[in-house]
């Protein structure tokens, strides 16, 4: 069986680099050319909260991990707090996460 060389990691993670960072200076090249208001941020924007629905939504129905161990009914529970405190906070993150979390918390340990 053939040693591989001593410099094939480095040449994992500059291509893997290279692969990166094209993207990254495209995205830079092209941001001065698009236009904010436009239908092609719109439908990103679409997409990207449909991707974070799809993967709270798969947290709370089919989670992994030590999440799996709570029982539906407080994830459930812990999700309907978490929105009314969200909309009756004016629609404030950082209220509606916190409630949440602590509401996880403390149905997990009662």
């Amino acid at each position: 069986m053939a040693e591989t060389p001593d410099w094939w990691p480095f040449a994992v993670i500059l291509v893997g680099a290279a692969a990166t960072y094209v993207w990254r200076g495209l995205g830079v090249a092209l941001s001065g050319r698009i236009d904010p208001d436009g239908r092609a941020f719109e439908w990103a924007a679409c997409i990207a909260y449909a991707l974070v629905a799809a993967l709270v939504a798969r947290m709370i129905v089919l989670p992994t991990g030590p999440l799996a161990e709570t029982p539906l009914a407080d994830r459930l529970g812990a999700t309907a707090l978490s929105l009314a405190v969200y909309f009756l906070a004016g629609r404030n993150m950082l209220w509606g996460v916190g409630a949440g979390v602590g509401a996880l918390t403390l149905l997990t340990w009662y």
